[in-house]
């Protein structure tokens, strides 16, 4: 077995926005993650952040690690998957461009 992670599966809240979605699933978002994260282990929350856009500010939420296939290192050719679990009242809209703005 090798130390590489070959596939990340990593869940969401549920109350994260469409927007938050689109970007977190998005290709710039992964390599994101390749370059931040050196491990990942079941069980582990990554907090991490979407920008909201022009205006300034950013969307802060937790990521969890739901399951790891092949080892725990995360390189440059680990995959990541993506799903939704329980919401945990995080703000998913554009708050800071139109007060309390769509969340989808």
């Amino acid at each position: 077995m090798t130390d590489e992670a070959t596939t990340v599966e990593l869940s969401y809240p549920a109350d994260l926005s469409g927007w938050g979605r689109q970007k977190v699933e998005g290709s710039p978002f992964r390599a994101y993650l390749r370059k931040v994260h050196d491990s990942a282990a079941v069980g582990d929350v990554w907090t991490e952040f979407v920008g909201v856009g022009c205006c300034g500010d950013t969307l802060d939420f937790p990521l969890r690690v739901e399951s790891v296939e092949g080892g725990s290192r995360v390189t440059d050719d680990t995959a990541f998957a993506f799903s939704e679990r329980e919401a945990c009242g995080i703000a998913g809209g554009w708050q800071v461009q139109s007060a309390a703005g769509p969340t989808e």
